[in-house]
């Protein structure tokens, strides 16, 4: 696990809300405090699908930051700073798999629940904070170090200045 301070916070926040860099990760859920609480919970309500769009969402779990952030942005816009900001993403599947591929680790696609970034935003500061969650347990700590790795290399390449904690 590793903790990152975002350098400048409303770059980042264009970046979140604005543009489509975290458009792939899934959403675990979602907290914004305004003058009110509003909870998201990501997980999909698979009753809603007609048979075609269940087809097409395949085995996914989670909606989409994609497809949340237009209401996120809708709730956060305005002259007025939200409060607290509280975003659980998460890896698709299919990255969680490149990101397996890529380190060469002994772990398979199966054995995780899942890569998670935290975004946590209050107070004029924002910190990101990865987790890593496997289905059973281990003391090999290598699937964290390399997340907070390949984590560190996507802020990098997306220009996003970090500090760590």
């Amino acid at each position: 696990m590793v903790s990152l301070k975002i350098i400048d916070v409303k770059a980042f926040m264009s970046n979140l809300l604005i543009q489509n860099i975290f458009d792939n990760f899934l959403v675990s859920e979602a907290e914004i405090y305004t003058f009110h609480q509003v909870h998201i919970d990501g997980k999909l309500n698979r009753d809603y699908y007609n048979n075609d769009e269940l087809e097409v969402l395949g085995d996914r779990k989670y909606s989409l930051w994609s497809e949340i952030k237009p209401f996120i942005y809708s709730l956060v816009k305005g002259n007025k700073l939200p409060k607290v900001i509280k975003l659980v993403m998460l890896l698709s599947p299919a990255y969680t798999e490149n990101v397996l591929k890529k380190s060469g680790l002994a772990f398979t696609p199966e054995e995780i629940n899942g890569l998670f970034l935290n975004i946590r935003y209050e107070k004029n500061v924002l910190i990101l904070t990865t987790g890593t969650s496997l289905k059973t347990f281990t003391l090999d700590k290598s699937l964290e170090y390399v997340w907070d790795s390949d984590l560190k290399l996507f802020l990098k390449y997306h220009e996003i200045p970090v500090e760590e904690m």
